[in-house]
């Protein structure tokens, strides 16, 4: 076993290897404080046949024994499948590390990363691509690394490196770096509205502080690497070279004017249905030459998708025109729609061209919260983002199935670009969910998910800060000369010929998210500066159109949403309100139309949330708590009603009744306090049932005893006062504010007590 370590960010990182996974291609184990993940790189033996795509796999396991949790299912105690933060991570390490692939090995290679500890103090996704890029460099697999990652966050206008949980609830940017001494591989940012010119120099700190963890990676490669190794391929004879160049000559030549042809059409639709006119009659060419063999037929299939994104790219770097005729920093048509749907909360539809996407919001109560019980967090969750890819959006045939990792990540990528904007809790207290329905898709829809989700939640009366845009940049290069064309909002074929796709989402005053994935060897700062220029300007006009559509939020619910009435309490009168064994808050929510009508919320500071579908109702609940929980003053007077009528317990005799005077809140009339007159019995006076106006006189809040009179309400002002104290109350007799009385005191003063 050999340890290295490097002090980054105020803490010391070490990587351990020699000690776990012997029989991996590589394997280290990285500690950062208190948390250890554990990395492992594999690549098999075998080329795998039939596939036209490098089979790389990155996983992220969660342990929950790290974090000292046992689930918290009662009947499944193992973990299952990965949780969307799991997912997210898996998702960052491999944007990072496929790019410094040879895309043309067909070995599957997998990466697994472990968490072993988590010390809540340190997210593991910094560590993780630390071991994940140490494994692979380590390898004999072949890879174009290392690189290193680094979070960087600002608290109080300073750069934190790595901030804790802690540090990061107080910056105002979250921003993930990962790549080279020289390039920028992999990017993925959170932020409150930050500038650009922010942001480049958060990217650029990042940039020159990750060249530490470079190199301790480095030094433990230079110790340790093994040779790297090529998959076993084919080798081409002289003979076979030259059929193979005859056959792609005689491709090219035939779809030459044809695909600039196709490239004038301005629609995916018709481009799509030109490329498969021509792919058929490439294939009907190919089989009526008796010098094609059917392997090369094949083969030639495969030269018209390379010539179809080559021939993209040539238009752009030669002509600086792009497929569909567009300038390189123009927008595709936009349009912009609310209230689509009549029962909805909320709705948007955001269209970009051929992308469209459909945004529908629901509000719920606070107890709609998702709860969260993950190896790393444990809490609630108000705002949810869910996105929806089906296949018909790009018109194929697929199989309905739930979410996979790209569904979650751009769901989560357009979560986090509203975030920002969302109000408080304390000012909109409802659970958010937004779901996007992807309808056509040709290029970015999770940005356009974004914009939709802006759309829809202003509609639905969310009063966000302000509306949220995205788009997605593209990027046209030659490595070999290093020519290169930013494009703004690229499409399908300019993605998949495209070196880049960096999405940016945020308002008019600043970014709030960015994700970037690079097909090339990495971006250098320049490209990140005109890209996060480009997207802002594209950004300004997205969001002119969006507002066109819906100029701000709609001051006004949805008749359909729920209505959420709130008070606050003091913490101490939680108990009250709930009852023995929620019995008090139950009957009030079945007073009030049931659970299926009204929802009652109660936060430990004393803040009461009722939500309801009927706003009768709520108001009902609202003024019940209001009513149990305020504090009777002397003088108030109410119209009660006779709950019980109390008796002396030793010798029988009737002494007063007990008057609700409020939900929970009742007092006594003492016999004396009913007239001015003598009275033998209570029970002559009034009867249990009875309605009966009466006048606190006094408030004992110590022993929560409420003193009332009927005969005050016709004393003159002062009448009262002026008279002595009547003592005519055995002593201990009394009543508590709820109606129970304190049996400790019941019994009647006698002198043998003291006996």
């Amino acid at each position: 076993m050999k340890t290295y370590t490097q002090e980054i960010g105020g803490r010391t990182m070490t990587i351990s290897t020699g000690k776990f996974a012997g029989q991996a291609s590589g394997s280290c184990t990285v500690r950062y404080g208190d948390t250890v993940v554990l990395a492992t790189a594999v690549m098999s033996s075998q080329v795998r046949d039939g596939i036209d795509y490098f089979p790389l796999m990155v996983d992220y396991e969660e342990r929950l024994y790290a974090a000292g949790k046992i689930k918290g299912s009662r009947f499944i105690k193992r973990e299952g499948r990965p949780t969307d933060e799991a997912v997210l991570t898996a998702r960052l390490i491999d944007r990072s590390v496929r790019p410094l692939f040879d895309m043309a090995v067909r070995n599957d290679v997998q990466v697994v990363v472990t968490v072993l500890s988590v010390d809540q103090e340190n997210d593991p996704d910094v560590p993780s691509m630390i071991a994940a890029s140490t494994a692979l460099a380590i390898s004999p697999i072949p890879w174009n690394g290392p690189i290193g990652g680094i979070r960087v966050g600002r608290v109080e206008g300073e750069w934190v490196i790595n901030p804790s949980y802690e540090a990061r609830e107080k910056s105002d940017l979250d921003l993930f770096v990962s790549g080279t001494r020289e390039k920028v591989v992999m990017i993925e940012a959170g932020a409150n509205q930050v500038s650009e010119d922010d942001m480049l120099a958060a990217i650029t700190f990042a940039q020159k502080h990750m060249n530490e963890t470079l190199g301790l990676i480095e030094q433990v490669v230079k110790e340790e690497g093994k040779t790297k190794i090529m998959p076993d391929t084919a080798i081409e004879s002289e003979e076979d070279k030259q059929r193979r160049e005859m056959v792609e000559q005689k491709v090219r030549s035939f779809i030459s004017d044809r695909l600039k042809a196709i490239w004038k059409l301005k629609t995916e639709e018709e481009r799509e249905e030109e490329l498969t006119k021509l792919k058929l009659e490439l294939d009907e060419f190919l089989k009526a030459d008796n010098d094609v063999s059917k392997e090369e037929r094949v083969a030639g299939l495969k030269v018209l998708e390379e010539e179809m994104d080559n021939a993209s790219s040539r238009l752009v770097l030669e002509e600086g025109r792009r497929v569909d005729g567009r300038a390189l920093d123009e927008l595709r048509p936009i349009s912009s729609e609310v209230s689509l749907l009549p029962r909805t909360h909320g709705s948007g539809l955001f269209a970009r061209g051929e992308t469209q996407v459909m945004s529908i919001v629901t509000l719920g109560s606070p107890g709609d919260e998702l709860v969260l019980d993950t190896m790393e967090e444990s809490g609630k969750r108000r705002y949810m983002h869910h996105y929806n890819f089906p296949a018909f959006s790009v018109g194929e045939v697929a199989p309905l199935r739930g979410p996979g990792r790209r569904e979650i990540g751009h769901g989560a990528l357009a979560e986090k670009a509203l975030i920002p904007v969302l109000p408080d809790k304390e000012d909109f207290p409802y659970t958010i969910r937004v779901v996007s329905e992807v309808l056509s898709s040709n290029g970015s829809t999770s940005q356009a998910s974004a914009c939709g989700s802006s759309l829809a939640l202003m509609d639905a009366g969310v009063p966000i800060k302000a509306p949220v845009a995205g788009i997605a940049m593209g990027l046209i290069m030659n490595e070999d000369t290093g020519e290169y064309k930013v494009l703004t909002d690229i499409q399908g074929i300019e993605d998949h010929a495209g070196g880049m796709d960096f999405k940016v989402a945020g308002t008019t005053s600043g970014i709030t998210a960015i994700q970037l994935d690079i097909k090339v060897s990495g971006l250098s700062l320049e490209i990140c500066k005109e890209a996060l220029a480009g997207a802002r300007k594209a950004r300004m006009q997205i969001l002119e159109t969006m507002l066109a559509a819906i100029p701000s939020p709609r001051t006004e619910l949805s008749p359909f949403a729920p209505r959420i009435y709130t008070l606050r309490i003091d913490p101490e009168q939680i108990r009250e309100v709930i009852g023995r064994g929620g019995e008090t808050i139950n009957a009030i929510i079945e007073e009030c139309g049931g659970r299926d009508i009204t929802k009652i919320d109660i936060e430990e500071d004393g803040l009461v949330m009722i939500t309801s579908t009927k706003s009768e109702m709520g108001e009902k609940a609202l003024n019940w708590i209001k009513n149990m929980t305020r504090e009777v003053q002397v003088g108030e007077i109410f119209d009660g009603k006779v709950t019980q009528i109390m008796s002396d317990r030793m010798s029988g005799q009737e002494i007063g009744a007990i008057v609700e005077l409020l939900p929970g809140k009742d007092g006594m009339v003492h016999i004396s306090e009913f007239s001015n007159e003598r009275i033998a019995r209570v029970s002559d006076v009034v009867q249990v049932g009875q309605d009966l106006k009466v006048k606190v006189v006094s408030v004992d809040k110590e022993r929560g005893r409420i003193g009332l009179s009927v005969k005050a309400l016709t004393e003159a002002p002062g009448e009262r006062e002026n008279r002595p104290p009547h003592h005519s109350r055995p002593h201990g007799q009394g009543h508590r504010g709820q109606g129970r009385f304190n049996n400790d005191n019941r019994r009647p003063f006698h002198r043998r007590d003291h006996n």
